[in-house]
């Protein structure tokens, strides 16, 4: 199983459930909407220590940040959850099932069910349309049922592993910023 892997936190209860059901996937990082670049190095530096201590195969695609902005061009104004969510979602599975398929794997998941901010069902809609296109099956999810997300959050810390505060591009990180912004003007 290819498992692409948004971040090492919400990696680590998927990681977790698929052993438990005798399954041994390998990580796929691929995340062009992470920004800035220091941070995307943090997160794949985070990912690359899960693999280690998880004794895991990690491969890392560090390019398609150019393709991934025209996926979402016409979106960058929409806050999260929106169309915008969608089109970054939906990119970033279809090159991680074109890369299974291409490299003969059988099915593909992702860790992005973790998120109690992402929308399981959209995304496992987004699974099935491309394991139609790919020829490859897709493996539903939704991680964050039954204290994933929680779950997550212990074996980070357990695990010592680097935990963001916003998911990835810099709309979120700005909208990430505004809500703490007003918080504080609240007290």
């Amino acid at each position: 199983m290819l498992l692409h892997v948004c971040c090492a936190p919400d990696a680590t209860v998927a990681v977790e459930r698929l052993r438990m059901a005798k399954i041994e996937p390998v990580l796929f990082f691929y995340n062009p909407n992470i920004e800035p670049e220091e941070e995307f190095d943090r997160r794949l530096q985070a990912v690359v220590k899960l693999s280690q201590l998880c004794n895991l195969k990690l491969i890392a695609l560090e390019k398609g940040k150019e393709e991934w902005h025209k996926s979402v061009a016409d979106f960058l104004n929409l806050g999260e959850r929106s169309k915008r969510c969608e089109e970054c979602i939906r990119h970033r599975l279809i090159v991680t099932a074109q890369f299974a398929s291409d490299m003969g794997y059988g099915v593909f998941a992702t860790t992005l069910t973790t998120s109690p901010k992402k929308d399981a069902k959209l995304i496992n809609s987004i699974g099935a349309e491309l394991e139609k296109q790919f020829k490859i099956s897709y493996m539903p999810s939704d991680f964050k049922k039954k204290d994933g997300f929680l779950r997550s959050v212990q074996l980070s810390r357990e695990l010592g592993l680097y935990r963001q505060n916003y998911c990835g591009c810099l709309r979120s990180l700005q909208e990430r910023e505004e809500k703490n912004a007003l918080r504080a003007r609240q007290r």
